[in-house]
């Protein structure tokens, strides 16, 4: 087992790609601002288990029939959007992109990812400390 397999770091690491991801999508939020019909998105967060392994679906939603004597989701999309604030703001170009929340979104994601990045790197010490290396 190297020191790259243990789940903390494997954790971190997706973390991190994660929040590499959505600071791309989110910059071409922003870069699309004045782009007609340009609807903004995001990311999911991904679930990671205690072996730092990505768990449960990341796409939308899909609708479940939990009884026999619930309505069958005929004819409706099977999916819907978790993106509750889509399309809040839209110009009359529809136009959706809010600046603002796009620039409370990406320092969020930049903090986040600082926070991430220090955690991985005080573990790697930490762990060159207990074998005698650090």
């Amino acid at each position: 087992m190297s020191i790259n397999d243990l789940p903390v770091l494997s954790a971190l690491r997706t973390k991190m790609q994660w929040h590499q991801e959505r600071q791309r999508v989110l910059s071409e939020n922003v870069s699309n601002s004045d782009t007609p019909q340009f609807r903004p998105r995001d990311l999911v967060e991904p679930k990671l288990d205690k072996a730092g392994a990505v768990t449960g679906s990341m796409g939308p939603l899909a609708l479940t029939r939990t009884s026999g004597s619930h309505i069958s989701p005929s004819g409706a999309a099977s999916a819907f959007d978790q993106n509750k604030n889509a399309g809040f703001e839209t110009r009359p170009a529809g136009n959706a992109v809010n600046l603002e929340e796009e620039m409370l979104k990406s320092a969020s994601n930049q903090m986040d990812y600082a926070a991430a990045t220090s955690l991985y790197s005080k573990s790697l010490h930490l762990l060159k400390t207990a074998i005698g290396k650090g």
